[in-house]
Protein backbone atom coordinates (compact mmCIF):
# COMPACT_ATOMS: atom_id res chain seq x y z
CA UNK A 1 0.00 0.00 0.00
CA UNK A 2 3.18 2.31 0.84
CA UNK A 3 4.02 2.49 -2.70
CA UNK A 4 0.85 4.01 -3.93
CA UNK A 5 1.64 7.35 -2.07
CA UNK A 6 1.64 11.10 -4.41
CA UNK A 7 2.06 14.46 -3.19
CA UNK A 8 -1.31 15.71 -1.52
CA UNK A 9 -2.37 12.32 0.02
CA UNK A 10 -3.41 12.55 4.08
CA UNK A 11 -0.70 10.32 5.75
CA UNK A 12 -0.90 8.87 9.22
CA UNK A 13 2.72 8.05 10.92
CA UNK A 14 2.55 4.64 12.02
CA UNK A 15 6.34 4.10 13.97
CA UNK A 16 8.64 6.34 15.11
CA UNK A 17 9.17 9.50 17.42
CA UNK A 18 6.18 11.28 15.37
CA UNK A 19 4.06 7.93 15.93
CA UNK A 20 0.16 8.71 15.66
CA UNK A 21 0.60 12.53 14.04
CA UNK A 22 -1.01 12.95 10.41
CA UNK A 23 -0.34 15.33 8.22
CA UNK A 24 -0.58 15.74 3.71
CA UNK A 25 2.25 14.78 1.61
CA UNK A 26 4.12 18.38 0.53
CA UNK A 27 7.14 15.99 -1.56
CA UNK A 28 7.58 12.05 -2.72
CA UNK A 29 11.32 11.10 -3.14
CA UNK A 30 10.82 7.54 -4.51
CA UNK A 31 14.78 6.71 -5.19
CA UNK A 32 15.06 6.97 -1.58
CA UNK A 33 11.72 5.93 -0.61
CA UNK A 34 10.51 8.85 1.65
CA UNK A 35 8.30 11.18 1.83
CA UNK A 36 8.12 14.55 3.14
CA UNK A 37 5.09 15.52 5.63
CA UNK A 38 3.84 19.36 6.02
CA UNK A 39 4.29 20.59 9.84
CA UNK A 40 6.44 17.21 10.82
CA UNK A 41 10.42 16.29 10.22
CA UNK A 42 10.92 20.25 9.80
CA UNK A 43 14.48 20.72 10.65
CA UNK A 44 16.85 23.95 10.69
CA UNK A 45 19.83 23.79 8.25
CA UNK A 46 23.17 26.42 8.97
CA UNK A 47 23.68 27.92 5.77
CA UNK A 48 27.20 28.96 5.12
CA UNK A 49 27.75 33.00 4.02
CA UNK A 50 28.70 32.74 0.20
CA UNK A 51 29.30 35.66 -2.27
CA UNK A 52 25.37 35.38 -3.43
CA UNK A 53 24.09 35.05 0.35
CA UNK A 54 26.51 37.40 2.27
CA UNK A 55 25.05 37.12 5.61
CA UNK A 56 24.81 33.21 5.63
CA UNK A 57 21.59 32.21 7.94
CA UNK A 58 19.18 29.75 8.84
CA UNK A 59 16.95 27.72 6.45
CA UNK A 60 14.04 24.50 7.42
CA UNK A 61 14.43 22.12 5.64
CA UNK A 62 11.66 19.03 5.58
CA UNK A 63 13.24 15.36 6.91
CA UNK A 64 12.00 12.66 4.80
CA UNK A 65 9.57 9.83 6.39
CA UNK A 66 10.34 6.67 5.34
CA UNK A 67 7.51 4.84 3.03
CA UNK A 68 7.32 1.87 5.36
CA UNK A 69 6.04 4.38 8.77
CA UNK A 70 3.83 5.74 7.06
CA UNK A 71 -0.33 4.64 6.37
CA UNK A 72 -2.39 6.18 3.83
CA UNK A 73 -5.57 7.57 5.16
CA UNK A 74 -8.12 6.24 2.58
CA UNK A 75 -10.84 7.95 1.31
CA UNK A 76 -9.27 11.61 2.62
CA UNK A 77 -7.17 13.93 0.34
Amino acid sequence: MAQNLKTGDKVKIIAGSHKGKTGKIVKVDRENRKAMIEGIGVRTRHIKATQYNPRGGKKEIHAGIDFSNLKKEEGKK
